[in-house]
């Protein structure tokens, strides 16, 4: 009996050392020690199996969904034909090889230098229903192809939903990796947070070439499922030495976002409800000073969030706002500086942001106080302010970012410089699981996982706690 409780005790105190002996303590949070195998970061080359192109004359390829309306009963369907334009059309059904509707889409090219794209087809199936899981042909005869989705859980406060957070993924047998572990993860939609395909660090044709492989490269996940799109910096694409000065060029033309269906008149910024959350999407690289076009949509939008239908409020944009690496340290500040008042009155629950190569959690915190002539200059905490939370280490061809400030940051909760995705599970109006997944040795590994109380409902039941407690006081009330 003694031996076997001072077994026990070993085992315990084992444990510990292995904790202490894994990370070690900053100013508050933890910097993770873990060092990771070092993979190649270089881009898979085109003649590898994962970016094959499709058997079959004018097969599309490329194929990806996003969300095409603002509450969920609607995707948007996009594919490339490479030969010629071929159909728009797609058909669809709630049984396999069964396609009793069908809705035409638009179709159109662009040009990069002298790179030519194949056939961009964009294609709005709306008027879904709720929680039901639809097949979708496009194509034309042997050169045809099939898919499915499922339509999420219908707008309630109640309704469970998780969500894949990647960002700076890449085209590297990193992002591979991530790709694949997301892939088991039971995500059910892809919040994305910039920084594609990567296909700006090449040169000429190849820019647009390295799009081609990427969007075959996502297709295993992205026509399945919806991935929400925001842009990064290797988005804009400023050229001006082969004449390419159009911002966004590449992208705009190849990914849609349902933009008009909240208000927006861009749709680099936008916002959707699923589920039991409202996400916005910020442009980090568009204006966002007071009075521009994408501050007066925000201040706008930020009014029409219901929390007692979407009580998850989370926000997307690129370059973090909280960030504690040498790597693009303080990039955020502008952002910050606009809207953090407005994040903090509206209690949102998350951000979520990429740009640093690296993973990065902070503890619910605020600056709002400080301005240039007076104000603590220090972030504080704050029970009403988000948690910031980075996710650039998708895999790209650029490597980690692994040289984090010292010491850590008061702010600072979790940072490590691994390859990795999150997830955020949504369980019920109250509670929500947020994950991060190192990718290491092939394995998915839990390196950070925390329980978080929603925002506005938390600060709820502390108001009606106090008013009950005030009324059984009075003897007004049993409980």
């Amino acid at each position: 009996m003694a031996f076997g409780l001072w077994f026990t005790l070993f085992e315990l105190l084992l444990k510990l050392f292995l904790i202490l002996a894994f990370v070690k303590k900053g100013s508050a949070g933890i910097t993770s020690t873990f060092t990771r195998t070092k993979w190649q970061s270089f881009d898979i080359p085109l003649d590898h199996k994962v970016l094959a192109i499709p058997n079959g004359y004018n097969a599309p390829q490329q194929v990806h969904i996003t969300q095409g309306d603002y509450d969920g009963k609607a995707v948007m369907i996009s594919w490339v034909t490479a030969d010629k334009p071929g159909s728009s059309r797609v058909q669809y059904g709630t049984s396999e090889k069964k396609y009793d509707f069908k809705a035409d889409g638009t179709v159109a090219n662009y040009t990069f230098y002298n790179y030519k794209s194949g056939y961009i087809h964009h294609c709005l199936v709306d008027g879904l229903e709720y929680e039901t899981k639809y097949y979708y042909k496009i194509g034309e005869g042997h050169s045809s192809r099939e898919f499915w989705f499922q339509t999420p859980p219908k707008i309630d406060p109640d309704s469970p939903f998780t969500f894949g957070i990647i960002g700076d993924l890449g085209q590297t047998y990193n992002s591979l990796s991530t790709l694949e572990h997301y892939m088991q993860s039971g995500g059910q939609t892809v919040l994305f947070l910039g920084d594609l395909s990567y296909a700006d660090r090449y040169q000429y044709n190849d820019v647009g070439m390295r799009w081609d492989s990427w969007g075959r490269f996502i297709e295993r996940s992205a026509a399945y499922q919806p991935w929400i799109w925001s842009a990064g910096n290797h988005e804009i694409e400023y050229m001006p030495d082969v004449g390419e000065v159009l911002p966004f060029k590449s992208f705009l033309h190849r990914f849609s976002t349902p933009h008009l269906a909240s208000r927006s008149n861009n749709p680099l910024w936008y916002a959707i409800r699923r589920a039991s959350a409202h996400i916005i999407v910020l442009s980090s690289y568009s204006p966002h000073v007071k009075y521009t076009p994408q501050w007066l949509w925000l201040r706008d939008e930020l009014k029409r969030v219901d929390r007692k239908k979407t009580p998850w409020l989370i926000i997307l944009m690129h370059v973090p706002i909280y960030n504690s690496n040498q790597a693009h340290f303080m990039e955020g500040e502008s952002m910050r500086a606009v809207f953090e008042i407005w994040f903090v009155r509206h209690r949102v629950d998350f951000i979520f942001a990429g740009h640093v190569h690296a993973y990065e959690r902070s503890y619910r915190i605020s600056n709002i106080r400080y301005n240039v002539s007076s104000g603590y200059r220090y972030p504080v905490p704050n029970k009403s302010a988000p948690v910031y939370v980075t996710v650039g280490d998708g895999g790209n061809q650029e490597g980690l970012a692994g040289r984090f400030r010292d010491p850590q940051p008061e702010y600072s909760a979790f940072r490590e410089a691994s390859y990795g995705h999150s997830t955020l599970e949504l369980k019920n109006r109250t509670h929500a699981f947020l994950n991060w997944h190192r990718n290491e040795d092939g394995q998915k590994v839990h390196a950070d996982s925390v329980i978080f109380l929603n925002r506005h409902w938390a600060s709820n039941l502390r108001r009606r706690r106090l008013k009950k407690d005030r009324l059984k006081a009075r003897g007004k009330i049993d409980f």
